[in-house]
């Protein structure tokens, strides 16, 4: 044994080497000899092989299906819902215009006496009010069926004379309710959507007319084009679609009582109301189904989604071509097939590759493992010095720059300080000199045009109210040695309702199309500890942002409230706005913060009325409210305002002088 290791020890590589090969050689030999056993072994795992590949294949169809489908329904479900977002939008939109073009005093004329001058009158104001309002037409009908005024009176397809008795819109509108109905002009053979409201006498309950507004919606036909986008009616009649074959279809056949009314009300100019090919494949969940359009296997097969609009009772619908989620399919089980053929490839060659090395291999691995072990332990510790070498090489310069990059922060938050001083000063004085400056320009116009018209009485309460305005402009400059010095009269006393009045005053001019209900205004006085110009200036910038916030409105409104404690005054300001976003309201009162356009706030009114209020041992807090406010409704009572989800209030809370 010792005599057989020692000539192992003592043979050349080139000798190993031959040896392992002639043992190679007697391997594949004796391979050979069992070549029918090996042969039905390879085709069993051939057969296995196959048909781990069928699975894999399907499996992975299975996965990229599912997977496209997926992302298609999520795509297809944004869409419909943003679509369908967009027509509400637009029908509520024009939703009130009808029932406000009845309540106005040429409407009420030219039903009670329909004569040429009034009706003239009438069609004169609907053409103004139709190219504002941006709508198709607006016209007038009265209680008999014949339109009186319209807004294209003086145009070749005029609704003037016409008659409208069988148009369901009519006679909803006639019962008292409001009219919505989608279709074909009588007249003009052009699609609408159509919105009425019954038109009622002045001061009684008796309806004589009907207010109408008529909107073309076929601009929803071209949004987002690429795919089918379809609107159903509620009998399930396609009246509107991106794909014009498809129009005036239904998705389902319709009774004949139905189809009846349809034709009789002449809702689509007699066009031939038939079902639209379409089968439902599948249904999906969340309500998505796979339809097929057409007949034949080699119909386009697409992704519906529908969504209801509730009112009117329509439904939109959008279809996603199904093409993406198949192709995509197809190739991922193509790169699934290639990827595990080539695996198979590769692993029966790795294994060939194996069986004639290995006993070469098995013959030098010790001799190689001890080499490469060896080589590993030398790399690791050079490795680990040259590490350990560069890193503190990095930490020191990092160190160094860092010190350097310490030394230039301090000096440029030094600079940036005082700029930051210098700005808020500046900006604070801009924003206190802005609002009386902007009533001494309002009445400055208004003296010189009393003093033309003779109006000297006039003319003397203006000036009397700019030299007040100048004083305060005074008291305004002169608050900066208290800003300096950050003193605050303790003993301040001012009448709240008398600042609410001034305040009021100075905006006025902004007023004119809001209501502004202020409670208790003429009550005895009401004092607070706080200077009265710094009261001023936190209403100032408060009611200023209320009509801010209801410049959108319909019915623009704002609330001032005033709530007595024993010790503590509260005034709330309340408005109808859209309110204050839950993101935007932790950081509403941090300095130069706004949600303005650029050049309308500086984002310091806020800030300051809030410093104001701690100064004077009080607090200011904002907050969103389900708003309360209350317009008149048609038919003498009152409803709420129609956005009841928004509206923001401030809540100043003083102590009692």
């Amino acid at each position: 044994m010792k005599a057989a290791k020692h000539s192992l020890a003592d043979a050349s590589p080139r000798a190993l080497t031959e040896a392992s090969f002639e043992a190679a050689r007697a391997t594949i030999g004796g391979s050979q000899r069992l070549e029918p056993v090996h042969v039905t072994r390879r085709l069993l795992v051939f057969i296995v092989l196959l048909a781990a590949l069928c699975g894999v294949c399907a499996l992975t169809w299975s996965i990229a299906w599912q997977r496209g489908l997926d992302d298609l329904r999520q795509n297809a479900a944004t869409r419909v819902d943003r679509t369908t977002a967009e027509l509400k939008s637009t029908l509520d939109r024009y939703e009130y215009l009808p029932y406000l073009l009845s309540r106005h005093p040429f409407v009420q004329e030219v039903l009670a006496d329909p004569n040429p001058r009034y009706a003239a009158r009438a069609d004169r104001y609907l053409e103004d009010l139709n190219t504002h309002a941006r709508a198709t037409a607006t016209y007038i009908i009265q209680a008999n069926g014949r339109c009186v005024a319209a807004s294209n009176w003086n145009g070749p397809d005029s609704f003037v004379g016409a008659e409208y008795l069988f148009r369901p819109y009519f006679v909803d509108a006639v019962k008292g309710g409001t009219g919505r109905f989608f279709g074909l002009g009588t007249i003009s053979r052009e699609p609408g959507y159509f919105i009425s409201q019954p038109v009622f006498r002045e001061g009684t309950r008796e309806i004589i007319g009907v207010a109408v507004v008529k909107l073309n919606l076929e601009w929803l036909q071209g949004v987002d084009s690429t795919e089918p986008l379809l609107v159903t009616d509620d009998h399930g009649v396609i009246f509107l679609s991106s794909v014009p074959e498809w129009k005036y279809h239904t998705l389902r056949p319709l009774p004949k009582d139905i189809e009846a009314s349809v034709y009789t009300a002449r809702q689509y100019a007699q066009h031939p109301v038939t079902p639209l090919p379409m089968t439902i494949v599948r249904t999906l969940e969340g309500g998505a189904q796979i339809v097929r359009v057409g007949g034949g296997r080699d119909a386009p097969s697409y992704l519906a989604t529908q969504r209801a609009l509730g009112e009117p009772d329509w439904h939109l619908m959008t279809m996603v071509s199904l093409a993406p989620a198949v192709d995509a399919a197809r190739s991922a089980t193509i790169v699934t097939a290639l990827v595990f053929i080539s695996l198979c490839s590769v692993a029966f060659y790795w294994r060939m590759r194996r069986a004639r090395v290995r006993e070469m291999i098995r013959s030098r691995a010790l001799l190689q493992t001890a080499y490469a072990e060896l080589n590993e332990r030398v790399a690791e510790r050079t490795a680990d010095l040259s590490q350990a070498n560069a890193l503190l090489t990095r930490e020191v310069s990092e160190r160094t720059r860092a010190e350097q990059d310490l030394r230039a922060a301090h000096d440029e938050l030094i600079q940036a300080s005082k700029l930051a001083a210098l700005g808020q000063m500046a900006a604070g004085i801009t924003h206190e000199l802005n609002q009386p400056l902007a009533a001494l320009r309002s009445f400055s116009d208004n003296t010189r045009v009393f003093i033309e018209r003779g109006d000297h009485v006039a003319a003397n309460e203006n000036l009397e109210a700019i030299a007040a305005l100048t004083e305060r402009m005074g008291k305004i400059t002169n608050q900066l040695k208290l800003f300096v010095a950050k003193a605050r009269p303790k003993n301040a006393r001012t009448d709240v309702r008398r600042a609410l009045r001034n305040v009021l005053a100075m905006l006025q001019p902004r007023m004119k199309n809001v209501i502004v209900a202020l409670s208790a205004q003429d009550e005895p006085p009401l004092h607070v500890r706080c200077e009265d110009l710094r009261l001023e200036q936190i209403l100032i910038n408060l009611v200023g942002n209320a009509l801010d916030a209801v410049v959108s409105c319909d019915v623009p409104r704002i609330e001032i409230e005033l709530v007595t404690n024993e010790t503590t005054v509260e005034i709330v300001v309340r408005d109808n706005g859209p309110g204050i976003p839950p993101d935007i309201l932790p950081r509403l009162f941090e300095p130069f913060f706004t949600t303005k356009e650029m050049g309308h706030g500086l984002g310091l009114g806020l800030a300051i009325s809030s410093a104001i209020a701690r100064d004077y041992g009080g607090t200011l807090v904002a907050r969103n409210v389900a708003p309360q406010i209350e317009v008149d409704g048609p038919e003498g009572g009152t409803q709420a305002d129609a956005d009841r989800s928004h509206g923001a209030e401030f809540v100043i809370t003083l102590l009692r002088a």
